[in-house]
């Protein structure tokens, strides 16, 4: 670890951030999986909210910096792709 005491400080804040980026993406992670799931049963109005919270997850992300916006897009795309894929 480094001897200079802002080092150490930005070791510390670099950790921090590093964890709430990682809860953020496993976040969208797990609003991707409800969404799916939702997507093979019957309930439209659930389906729509959950696919609206994985759009603002997605949509928060990048404004914080967490995702890049082309990866944010991907997702969202992908994942209506599969909700189209799973309806027929």
């Amino acid at each position: 670890m480094a001897n200079i005491k802002s080092a150490k400080k930005r070791v510390l804040i670099a950790e921090a951030n590093r964890q709430r980026n990682v809860a953020v993406k496993s976040e969208i992670k797990t609003a991707l999986k409800k969404a799916l799931s939702l997507a093979e049963s019957d309930d439209k109005d659930a389906l729509n909210a959950a696919i609206s919270n994985v759009y603002k997850l997605c949509d928060k992300a990048v404004s914080k910096g967490v995702l890049h916006k082309n990866t944010a897009a991907r997702k969202k795309s992908r994942l209506v792709l599969a909700i189209k894929k799973l309806a027929k």
